[in-house]
């Protein structure tokens, strides 16, 4: 495969201020098209830094993405320093005038004269356009010392540079890749990173094509498959091992290839016309928030409500104040009651709660990580006890996805009795 670069321009990234998710993103996308991203490198607004960056990179790699830089300002460097790099004049593009004028015009406000530099390219480059801003990228084929080098210069904004990389930088890319790396993705739940990797030794050990690795994050065990060839033979090469990892995990399974858990759980809630209702204590509504973010939500979710304190839970769900002080409100009758009476209330056919301590300290004498989940599903009630350790953030992250997953195999069930 073909080497591919991405530099990444802006102090503000260099100072944390910005995540760099422009490098991330292209970098999922470059092998697909038979460009192995081997170099990620982050530079600030400052012209003899970054010359001497992108003359390394050029030196390195076929190609080479520059993102950022491309705006109207003082310290939007990248264009004429790659120019002067490549030994090419700027020349102004009449037509991307013609752009500028017009989107200045329908938004009705006057272009700044700064806003003409961004017309001018090196001499050459095919113009790409900006259907979300004002700053077109660009593509360079030029040949450097005898060598063929392809150079993109796409926006820093990720709603300018998605769009721009995907409709006009992917397609003349693929177009010419005679090998692609290509790769699946499988998310497993409910079993830990060890034993996954021990039950797929035969697969992740002692192979260069495909090969396989776990990660983990938030509770979940991701499997990415990887493989190299033409398209068709990549793709055949991961799905043997995507049959071995579906027979070999089963109802574990949560997603295959980019699908989220929570997407997972509107499809499964949208095929058998099942509503939700969630409950959330120490969640604050992330479960909801998990769930509205997949688009068909409003097929499945029929309430949220977030119950902090104890009179909330009392009040509004009408969780008996009897119950909470026998047991507690970080107790698996809690967590069973909230889940029951969010069902009731609000007509749905699955009602899921939380309750617990996200920390730091304790709560109830209770440990900070203790939370309970509660699941209640046509009359069944079922309770999960979680015990983790890490940031309030992350606790509220894990616990949310193991609510989720308790619906998910909730609905399962659903299919296994009807196959009974």
């Amino acid at each position: 495969m073909k080497k591919a670069e991405i530099i990444s321009v802006g102090t503000e990234l260099l100072m944390g201020q910005v995540a760099n998710t422009d490098a991330q993103f292209i970098s999922a996308l470059l092998p697909g098209a038979g460009f192995g991203v081997y170099y990620h490198t982050v530079v600030g607004d400052n012209k003899d830094r970054l010359a001497q960056c992108f003359k390394k990179a050029l030196e390195r790699s076929d190609l080479v993405v520059l993102t950022g830089g491309l705006g109207p300002t003082e310290d939007d460097l990248t264009k004429n320093t790659v120019a002067e790099a490549l030994g090419l004049k700027l020349v102004i593009d009449e037509e991307t005038v013609k752009d500028l004028e017009n989107y200045f015009a329908r938004s009705g406000r006057k272009m700044s004269s700064s806003n003409m530099s961004q017309a001018y390219f090196p001499e050459g480059a095919a113009i790409l356009k900006n259907k979300c801003g004002t700053a077109p990228g660009c593509m360079i084929n030029k040949s450097v010392n005898g060598i063929s080098k392809i150079v993109v210069l796409l926006p820093g904004p990720p709603s300018e540079l998605k769009p721009m990389f995907e409709d006009e930088v992917l397609p003349v890319l693929e177009k010419d890749a005679e090998e692609v790396l290509k790769s699946k993705f499988f998310d497993i739940i409910g079993v830990p990173e060890s034993e996954v990797e021990s039950r797929l030794s035969d697969i992740i050990s002692g192979r260069t094509n495909p090969t396989a690795a776990t990660y983990v994050k938030e509770g979940i065990v991701t499997v990415r498959v990887s493989a190299c060839g033409t398209s068709d033979t990549a793709s055949a090469l991961i799905e043997k091992d995507a049959e071995v990892i579906r027979e070999r995990f089963g109802k574990n399974l949560a997603g295959e290839n980019g699908q989220s858990l929570q997407e997972t759980v509107v499809r499964l809630c949208e095929k058998h016309k099942l509503s939700v209702a969630s409950a959330e204590s120490c969640t604050g509504g992330m479960i909801s928030e998990l769930i509205t973010s997949v688009p068909g939500a409003s097929n499945v979710i029929r309430s949220s409500v977030v119950v902090y304190s104890n009179e909330a839970k009392i009040n509004i769900l009408g969780v008996d104040p009897e119950l909470i002080n026998k047991y507690g409100v970080v107790s698996e009758q809690t967590a069973l009651a909230m889940a029951e009476r969010t069902a009731v209330l609000c007509g749905s056919d699955i009602g899921v709660s939380t309750t617990g301590n996200a920390g730091p300290g304790t709560l109830e004498n209770k440990p900070a990580g203790l939370v309970y989940v509660g699941l209640y599903f046509r009359g069944k009630t079922a309770v999960k006890e979680c015990l983790i350790r890490g940031s309030r953030e992350h606790i509220r992250r894990r616990v949310s996805n193991t609510a989720l997953n308790m619906v998910r195999e909730a609905v399962l069930g659903i299919g296994e009795d009807n196959d009974r």
